[in-house]
């Protein structure tokens, strides 16, 4: 089990921008797929962005592609999402997320067997 805490959350207006930090501890973080998923209040938590253990390949949600960017520093056991361009749709508690299983593709919500405690985002207009 790996150990995540999220930050970085913040109130912004629309069109601004806001890093969230995720760092991990507790195994071997560069062999996991990791993942930020969000939930805004009265829906599903949702995908947000997920990048390969090696960071060689990231993928994104439709809603927030062109817009967020998704990276992790191995040496530093830490994962980042920027986020540019907010939108007030945007609002929701962010989540960080790692693979459930070493050197395996993370895609979907169940790929992933760790949960940060998550960090609200609020974009006013």
């Amino acid at each position: 089990q790996v150990q995540l805490v999220e930050s970085g959350g913040g109130l912004v207006q629309a069109g601004g921008s806001l890093r969230l930090s995720c760092a991990a501890s507790g195994r071997t973080f560069s062999h996991y797929d990791m993942g930020w998923f969000r939930q805004a209040p009265g829906k599903e938590r949702e995908f947000v962005a997920t990048i390969t253990w090696s960071g060689g390949s990231t993928r994104y949600a439709d809603s927030v592609k062109g817009r967020f960017t998704i990276s992790r520093d191995n040496i530093k056991n830490m994962v980042y999402l920027q986020m540019n361009n907010l939108k007030p749709e945007d609002t929701a508690v962010y989540f960080c997320a790692a693979g459930a299983a070493p050197f395996s593709r993370a895609t979907d919500e169940a790929d992933f067997g760790s949960w940060g405690q998550g960090t609200q985002v609020t974009v006013s207009t």
